[in-house]
């Protein structure tokens, strides 16, 4: 079996969990054969990791390097002048731009289901365009794609209070979009099996594929996404109407990418509730853990000298390392032999918040007591170093340094975001995000008590054996690739899809009008069924705001964050085709906002799932905790 992984700002071009995951992927199923294709800047970056024997390919797609060009076109061998765009382009382009400029209540709701549908079908059509030899990148760039997204934003957001486009904030939209576009431009890969790392940009590789060759997609999630191209216009200072058309293609096309995922596979639960609120359809999804090799990570031997708070990580605003030293501040206060080890390499975009740590332990008087480590060779010394471990961070996706400090029997105080308190269970405290005075007293009635930190140690290191064991991902990972690489036979259409969506698209031999390609009822693949001996993950409870730390709880239930107002999209006109053994229908993406973001060191540091931008609220969703759930795993993620 040949599968292509698909990654964006990680593997094999720079460090991180996600990267690390990867190459664990590959290594761990030797007897398949991989090529990955990595998203990239500009494509110059040099690869950090040794190829392994069965990874036969990489090749990049710069999102931001050189131009991109049309492909030729069959049998010709000559690219078609960009010009002005044809009918072919116009046609598509209309329909993509209704399903973005159109205001929109709900993604839970009908109009928000066929917005995620014409989004589809539109990129599909632009997919064609380019695969005609058209330059998609120019005519989304030309006076008359300009003229469309001026008109549709005064046509279709009439109630609209806040400033309407310039001609500047087409432009600049326009040019973000069309770099975003790039992977529509390229060859589509050939395997029986496409794997995205992550939702956003990476999907539209295997969108390509599907609609080329009707190949699966299968969609990790290690953090989420969209939420944190959300998190990243927070404080942009980009126009308005820039940041309502950007934000809204994620948001489109990460619905998208829910409908034509075949097996959607969440890093945890709390990623779970945020896909179904933006449309994923509960059938295909299996919450998939990371997880480690517990050789790799022995239980530690013994405790330091003097009580230490071990951190292990990337050196980032997310990780929210001045509230860890100032909670070890007040720690000083009850235990002044205390000291604080902070391990982790610094990403050149972030040396100033590391000279930040620095002054911040400086002007608290901490010198020689808190100290920045830098790297270190393995990640067990510094678990080791510890007599407990901690992460602050304000936002994370399943923590690979929370599970491999706890497979080293080290006990945790974590703070309450993303899949945290799934993975820690009753094995250390969680406090809410922020709050220096609980992670201060959390860290200090676990210093003070030694059989505690050893009985919640040992119980830690029980919980990885049993829930997030490298072999156990493995083979879950395993039976997804074989079921979905299986001949497919007819079945009901997905409940989820209605209208033209309704269905898996595969590309007719003759020539599909762009932007109309009908999606009518195709075979479904069946369903990949969760492996019956992992347990759900177990429910715990919402731990306050501030108050003294009790064993680690489960996120509390929030209000979803806050969205770009967009509305129902015109169906698309159907053309007929039913290509029987095609894969489903989805797409989504989401990104920063120019080249300046897109430097190797701030493109690689966005990318780590254990830093999936600060922490927004949980959108609500059915009750997970019912659910079947599979253990992914991955060793050595920071």
């Amino acid at each position: 079996m040949r599968i292509a992984l698909v990654s964006e700002g990680t593997y094999p071009y720079a460090m991180g969990g996600v990267s690390i995951w990867c190459e664990q992927l590959i290594r761990g199923m030797p007897d398949y054969r991989w090529e990955v294709v990595a998203l990239t800047v500009d494509g110059t970056e040099e690869p950090v990791f040794d190829r392994p024997a069965n990874l036969d390919r990489v090749h990049s797609i710069p999102l931001w390097g050189g131009r991109a060009t049309g492909r030729p076109r069959r049998g010709r061998g000559v690219l078609v002048p960009s010009g002005r765009p044809g009918a072919e382009f116009v046609e598509s382009y209309e329909v993509f731009l209704r399903a973005l400029v159109t205001p929109l209540e709900s993604t839970r709701s009908q109009a928000g289901a066929v917005n995620r549908s014409t989004f589809l079908l539109a990129l599909r059509g632009m997919f064609e365009y380019a695969a005609g030899g058209g330059d998609l990148s120019a005519a989304l760039l030309s006076n008359e794609a300009l003229r469309m997204m001026l008109e549709a934003w005064h046509t279709l957001r009439v109630e609209e209070t806040g400033p309407a486009p310039t001609v500047a904030d087409a432009l600049e939209a326009a040019w973000l979009i069309s770099h975003m576009l790039r992977p529509l431009s390229a060859p589509p890969v050939r395997a029986d099996i496409v794997h995205s790392s992550m939702n956003g940009l990476a999907t539209l590789v295997g969108m390509a594929a599907t609609w080329t060759y009707g190949t699966p997609l299968v969609l990790s999630e290690h953090g989420i996404y969209l939420r944190e191209r959300y998190i990243s216009y927070l404080h942009d200072d980009a126009p308005h109407p820039v940041r309502v058309l950007v934000l809204s293609f994620f948001r489109s096309l990460a619905g998208a990418a829910y409908l034509i995922t075949g097996a959607l596979a969440p890093h945890s639960q709390y990623n779970r509730r945020w896909q179904l609120h933006n449309g994923a359809d509960p059938d295909r999804m299996w919450t998939m853990y990371n997880g480690v090799d517990p050789d790799e990570f022995p239980p530690a031997a013994g405790e330091p000298d003097v009580p230490t708070i071990s951190f292990m990580g990337r050196i980032d605003p997310l990780k929210d390392l001045h509230t860890l030293i100032r909670a070890f501040a007040l720690v000083r206060t009850e235990i002044p032999e205390a000291r604080l080890r902070i391990f982790g390499g610094t990403p050149a975009a972030n040396k100033v918040y590391h000279e930040s740590c620095e002054a911040l332990i400086d002007e608290l008087g901490l010198t020689g007591h808190a100290v920045l480590e830098g790297r270190v060779g393995n990640a067990v010394e510094a678990y080791h170093a510890g007599s407990l471990v901690a992460l602050t961070s304000i936002s994370e996706g399943f923590p690979y340094t929370v599970v491999e400090a706890m497979a080293c029997g080290r006990p945790t105080v974590c703070t309450n975001v993303g899949g945290v308190a799934e993975a820690v269970g009753d094995t250390g405290f969680v406090v809410a995000p922020r709050d220096v005075t609980a992670i201060a007293d959390a860290c200090v009635r676990m210093l003070k008590d030694r059989e505690m930190r050893l009985r919640l140690g040992a119980d830690a290191r029980a919980r990885v054996l049993e829930k997030f064991t490298l072999q156990r991902s493995l083979q879950a990972y395993r039976d997804i690739y074989e079921r979905l690489a299986e001949p497919r036979t007819a079945s009901p259409a997905p409940k989820h899809l209605r209208g033209q969506a309704q269905g898996w698209v595969r590309v007719p031999n003759r020539t599909t009008r762009p932007g109309v390609a009908a999606v009518t009822a195709r075979p479904v693949a069946t369903p990949v069924p969760a492996r019956p001996e992992v347990a759900p993950a177990a429910r715990s409870e919402a731990t306050p705001a501030r108050s003294q730390a009790t064993p680690a709880t489960a996120r509390p239930e929030m209000a979803p964050a806050t969205r770009p107002e967009m509305a129902p999209a015109a169906r698309a006109e159907a053309a007929p085709a039913v290509w029987p053994g095609a894969a489903p229908v989805t797409a989504r993406v989401p990104r920063q906002r120019g080249p300046e973001q897109y430097s190797s060191a701030a493109y690689r540091s966005r990318h780590d799932p254990n830093s999936s931008g600060p922490d927004l609220p949980p959108a609500p969703g059915p009750d997970p905790d019912d659910e079947p759930t599979i253990m992914m795993r991955t060793t050595g993620g920071r």
